[in-house]
């Protein structure tokens, strides 16, 4: 038998032994394992209540995101990602008796399933079934006894639905018993009345462990996961998070969106962050930060991405630094591929993955970041309402024209020209808007020429149909120009009344070199599919070039 088929063989092998109840890891040793995670936000977690889905694709992209393909989960292993946290929210999903759609639960098993075949661990929850209340949200999970009351059943049957689809998986597969579960006057970081609320959160991890166990198989000992109220990183949420059971199998999530300001205030708060971890959840169980990122939303939007890149870089090198030394897992939020890029698959950020998988490594050898500027692309933009609009700017920091000068856009023909234009928005619910009409294949926008409408920032920047007809357009280039005259490529994507695709060739790159397969020798240890782990596990593992196997 060739060495290939027999590490097949062996893998299989592997895989068969861990299946096998009782021989899971523990809840340590797999947040050690799991390694840089990613979160596959605004996708299966995508809800809207005025709307019904008739097929699974309507619900997966009513947030403007395509649907997910086991391209990207590929992407982001070969990147250096182990693990890919998949917020799905059930709601609208659910019969009047709590039932779960036959096709919704099938579309969370594909997308699953494309996380664990490219080797990585998958964490799967209950996402906006919590959350706060809005004009047009109302969440049906909510971090008060009387909620408890009145849905415990429902809660603990969706639970064993989920449980009872996944019950044959192996360890690589943990759940998340809910997301970031407020009380009735959706109060962040801790409850109004903390005595019910956090009693209230309790009751709710202790029926979803319950209710996983009880399903049996693989469930009697999978890793589960439970979240402080809110998921809040505050020391008293921590503290009164109680351990659901006496086990080896549970791990405590918090997350963290801090306002970093600068590198030392970015430290300051990393090493307090980590600080609290330890003194209120570590001693007790593993944790995780599911879900952290550049940006913040309070006192405002701000993300340190864009607005100081220098700032983010060092606090996700900083926070991935000491969160390992802690023994801490982490999953970032949802950027780093999105929107469009994920359809291809590309990084938009690939500078920040590059950070975070380097510094939990030390290297980024032997790992790929595909980025846009190695394909041609062209997005197909299919227009349906009138003065429907497609994001060639959406991000949350404003762009200043003292740092922009401009935008280029490139379409396939000329012909759009009495049917499309640009559309530049001031300031925030400031009312200002500014038109530019599309000319020809090529349309230069100087945003000074627009001042005068528009004010000294643009919030968002929009193709927009003018005419009543469904229209279809084909973006070859859209690019913004900045005050140096350098270019950066526009992220395209749904803003209302439209899908996009995308398609992309390989640039020629002239001579292609012949990839060759190193042998480790810095006395990194790898599992047999490839991926670089901390230390050895039960089973075979390669160090140095050779097999080994940890008894």
């Amino acid at each position: 038998m060739c060495m290939k088929k027999t590490l097949l063989f062996v893998c299989g092998l592997l895989m068969c032994m861990s299946t096998q109840a009782g021989d899971f890891e523990k809840a340590k040793d797999a947040v050690t394992n799991m390694g840089v995670g990613w979160n596959l936000g605004n996708t299966l977690d995508a809800n809207d209540g005025s709307k019904t889905w008739t097929t699974t694709e309507q619900h997966e992209t009513c947030w403007g995101q395509p649907v997910t393909k086991p391209e990207l989960m590929k992407m982001m292993a070969e990147a250096g990602f182990n693990t890919i946290r998949v917020p799905v929210t059930w709601y609208q999903e659910m019969d009047a008796n709590g039932k779960v759609n036959d096709a919704w639960m099938k579309r969370v098993k594909e997308v699953v399933d494309y996380v664990i075949d490219n080797g990585m661990y998958c964490i799967l929850n209950v996402h906006h079934d919590t959350g706060a209340d809005s004009n047009t949200f109302k969440s049906w999970l909510k971090a008060s006894s009387k909620n408890y009351t009145a849905n415990k059943d429902k809660y603990e049957y969706l639970w064993k639905q989920i449980a009872e689809t996944f019950k044959d998986y192996d360890d690589h597969l943990l759940f998340e018993a809910y997301n970031e579960m407020l009380d009735e006057k959706s109060t962040w970081n801790e409850p109004v009345d903390k005595t019910d609320g956090y009693k209230a959160i309790n009751d709710y991890a202790k029926s979803f462990v319950t209710t996983v166990r009880n399903t049996g198989g693989n469930n009697k000992d999978r890793n589960l996961i439970v979240n402080t109220y809110s998921a809040s990183s505050m020391p008293n949420a921590m503290k009164n998070l109680d351990l659901p059971e006496e086990s080896n199998h549970i791990i405590f999530q918090i997350h963290s969106y801090p306002n970093w300001q600068t590198k030392s205030n970015a430290k300051k708060e990393i090493d307090n962050l980590i600080s609290n971890i330890k003194s209120n959840l570590l001693n007790r169980a593993p944790v995780i930060i599911g879900e952290y990122a550049t940006f913040t939303t309070w006192p405002s939007d701000i993300d340190y991405y864009n607005t100081d890149r220098e700032v983010a870089l060092y606090a996700m090198d900083y926070l991935i630094q000491e969160t390992k030394k802690a023994g801490v897992g982490t999953c970032y939020w949802m950027g780093l591929s999105d929107g469009t890029y994920r359809t291809l698959p590309v990084f938009h950020q690939a500078d920040l993955a590059q950070t975070l998988i380097k510094a939990y490594y030390g290297s980024i050898d032997g790992y790929k970041y595909p980025t846009v500027d190695d394909f041609d692309i062209v997005y197909t933009i299919n227009y349906a309402d009138e003065w429907s609009e497609a994001f060639l700017y959406g991000a949350s920091t404003p762009l200043k024209l003292s740092d922009y000068k401009g935008l280029r856009l490139e379409l396939d023909k000329d012909s759009y020209n009495e049917t499309l234009q640009v559309k530049l928005y001031g300031k925030t619910n400031s009312g200002k808007e500014a038109y530019i009409p599309v000319t020809g294949t090529v349309t230069t926008v100087n945003f000074a020429d627009s001042q005068d409408n528009i004010g000294d920032e643009i919030s968002r920047i929009t193709l927009q149909k003018t005419i009543k007809d469904p229209l279809t357009a084909k973006v070859l280039k859209a690019t913004l120009i900045k005050a140096d005259d350098s270019e950066s490529n526009c992220d395209i994507s749904v803003y209302w009344g439209c899908t996009i695709t995308s398609e992309a060739t390989p640039k020629p790159t002239g001579i292609r070199a012949i990839p060759m397969n190193k042998v480790a020798s810095d006395g990194a240890i790898y599992n047999l599919r490839g991926q670089r782990i901390l230390k050895p596990q039960k089973g075979f593992y390669i160090q140095d070039g050779k097999t080994h196997i940890a008894k």
